[in-house]
């Protein structure tokens, strides 16, 4: 329930104006037009730049150089074509994805696929929470132990916000977003990167061995996040209700606005990431800085004490955003497949039970983080495939299910992440029978 402030209001407000402008009363430039509309996919967004995506770009930067930068932005346009599919599925039929998947499949298929989103959940929550906790010790020195709880109460209190409406919510997690981007923005500019390889390797797709292609496959775990894409279905099933087909095919033109805005912006916070790691280290002999705090150690002398504040505090900022956002998702996939919720603080005590014997038990907290990412990759078919399936459901979604061209993008986003999950499978067996 909310309660009766200027913060809920500010709810009534945004939804009043969004309908103005649906329904052509609304006045004034494209900004303030377009502005009551932006916000989901922005907090859907901190999903791609958690914690997760630093641990695998720095790895790949370090080791690689600018080789896996096209991964980056082949793995960010996917992402902007998935998150609009997501956004339109709530739009339309009013329902998020995992309510979709438990209306329309067999139930021991439902079973199935929410056991299984748990278990990605905990995985992202894993990345989330490490790298929160890890923040903390950068920055102020504290023991990965107290950062970790430290995290608990800071989620807490971020999604206490919660009570106040979407509003205030969607506007601190931006908030963070911002203060990510801005932070890589001073770190590209201090370490002065090669702009012509830069370029080269944006779009020259390559790999060099094996270890490129599970590092890729990190790079797209990280990227196009299974919880993300549930989340954003049930961000957009409700925010703005509209019947009539002249004003959901605008409110659907808009809801791309924002994802390509907030993906955007996602992009180049991945980018900067591998280009920091690749102009930094790989370029000066540090080849293979594969945690972390060995990047956070080794900014300092070669970038100066800035640079490294600035590292700690762009991970900071990037754990308590995507804990927060992830524990948001853990809740709507749970209430979407099976009808059931728990309160809050006991689903962050269980996602957060992984991450606390990861610390307790000395685990090495970047490996970690890149394994997790590659766990998630796992769990992207059984989102994409009947994400892409619902989507183009002429029954489902009227005149609005995708066109066969965009249906066709959507299946080969899905192709490449199931070979990607089958070479790395596979590909251990292949060396161990050569060998």
């Amino acid at each position: 329930m909310k309660k009766n402030t200027g913060l809920a209001n500010a709810d009534d407000a945004v939804l009043g104006a969004a309908k103005a402008v649906l329904d052509g009363t609304g006045k004034g430039g494209f900004f303030k037009r377009i502005l009551p509309f932006l916000g989901p996919a922005f907090i859907a967004s901190i999903a791609y730049v958690d914690p997760g995506n630093f641990a695998t770009n720095i790895e790949a930067g370090s080791t690689f150089g600018y080789t896996l930068l096209w991964v980056i932005f082949a793995s960010n346009l996917m992402a902007m074509l998935i998150q609009a599919l997501s956004a339109k599925l709530g739009i339309v039929t009013g329902r998020n994805l995992a309510e979709l998947c438990r209306e329309r499949f067999h139930p021991v298929v439902v079973f199935i696929m929410w056991i299984l989103m748990e278990l990605v959940a905990m995985a992202t929550d894993l990345a989330e929470f490490i790298g929160a906790a890890l923040g903390f010790q950068l920055l102020f020195g504290i023991p990965l132990i107290v950062g970790g709880i430290l995290t608990v109460f800071a989620t807490f209190l971020i999604l206490g916000l919660e009570r106040y409406g979407f509003r205030p919510l969607e506007a601190v997690i931006t908030g963070f977003l911002a203060v990510i981007a801005i932070c890589y923005l001073a770190e590209t500019l201090i370490d002065k990167p090669d702009w012509m390889a830069i370029g080269v390797n944006m779009i020259k797709p390559r790999f060099q061995g094996p270890r490129s292609v599970v590092l890729a496959a990190g790079i797209l775990g990280a990227t196009v996040m299974p919880h993300a894409i549930f989340l954003h279905s049930a961000l957009t099933q409700g925010r703005v209700k509209v019947k009539e087909p002249g004003q959901i095919r605008k409110l659907l033109r808009f809801e791309l606005v924002d994802v390509l805005v907030a993906m955007g912006a996602a992009s180049f916070v991945n980018a900067a990431m591998l280009v920091m790691a690749a102009s930094t280290f790989f370029s000066r002999g540090h080849v293979g800085v594969a945690t972390i705090e060995e990047a956070h150690r080794t900014l300092e002398p070669l970038l100066g004490n800035a640079s490294s504040w600035i590292f700690g505090l762009s991970l900071l900022a990037s754990g308590l955003a995507s804990s927060t956002v992830g524990t948001s998702a853990g809740q709507i996939i749970m209430q979407g497949f099976v009808k059931k919720s728990i309160p809050v603080w006991l689903r962050r005590g269980i996602t957060v039970l992984p991450s606390m014997i990861v610390i307790m038990i000395g685990l090495d907290p970047t490996t970690t983080l890149v394994l997790s990412q590659v766990l998630l990759s796992f769990g992207l078919p059984f989102v994409i495939i009947p994400l892409v399936l619902f989507t183009s459901d002429r029954k489902l979604m009227g005149q609005f299910a995708s066109k066969p061209l965009v249906t066709l993008a959507a299946g080969i986003v899905a192709a490449i992440i199931v070979a990607l999950n089958l070479y790395l499978i596979l590909q251990p067996l292949i060396q161990g029978v050569v060998a």
